[in-house]
């Protein structure tokens, strides 16, 4: 008799091993599955798709303060997750596009306007530019500039900023704010490398007041 209670506590504690081992599987197969998703999402945030939110008025009146704007990272090329490498090229980088990139002066990440390219004579005086001699300012409203294919409603409330020219080298961008007299930008820390850019802003999709929308930029 005591050798069969002896089996049978062997047997319970058998089960219960097999029990917790099998419960531990199941936790280790959902951390695995939550781990392989969170890391597809970073993945695709870095290399597909993502979305920035503007942290100041430095390109009022196009983006305001507290805008959430949907981001193409696939727009200048296609990027290894993570990494500067490129697997596919894509666009080139345009005058007028809205663009996402790091500050080489602080690391701060950025949302500005390019204005000139790579091959560009630019001249940025009280606020207003002129690329290859040729000045963009609006013949009848001074506060409006026709960069590329873009509309552009400056903000020169606070002045033009600093006076700024220069010739772009090839594979160089021009990247400021449209609020000119209150935007850190390239007229400070100088011109970007084309490969520094993560992405073209496409549209702001939730603004404060308005709620979720698709402003196209």
């Amino acid at each position: 008799m005591a050798e069969i209670t002896v089996y049978v506590e062997l047997a319970r504690r058998n089960a219960r091993v097999m029990i917790e081992n099998v419960r531990l599987q199941k936790i280790l197969h959902e951390v695995l599955v939550l781990g392989i998703l969170v890391v597809g999402i970073l993945a695709a945030r870095s290399t597909l798709a993502d979305h920035y939110y503007v942290p100041s008025g430095s390109m009022e009146y196009t983006l305001l303060a507290g805008d959430r704007v949907f981001v193409d990272k696939r727009a200048f090329g296609l990027r290894f997750p993570f990494t500067h490498f490129e697997l596919m090229a894509g666009d080139a980088v345009q005058r007028g596009d809205i663009v996402i990139f790091n500050s080489p002066r602080d690391g701060v990440r950025l949302i500005k306007r390019i204005v000139a390219i790579g091959g560009d004579e630019v001249v940025i005086q009280d606020g207003h530019l002129a690329i290859n001699g040729v000045w963009l300012t609006s013949p009848l409203d001074s506060e409006v500039e026709f960069i590329g294919d873009k509309r552009v409603q400056l903000n020169l409330a606070d002045g033009g900023g600093p006076t700024y020219s220069q010739s772009l080298a090839d594979g160089m961008v021009l990247a400021i704010g449209d609020h000119r007299g209150n935007s850190a930008d390239g007229r400070i820390f100088g011109p970007i490398s084309e490969h520094e850019i993560y992405g073209r802003a496409v549209a702001v999709y939730y603004r404060r007041g308005h709620g979720f929308d698709w402003l196209r930029l």
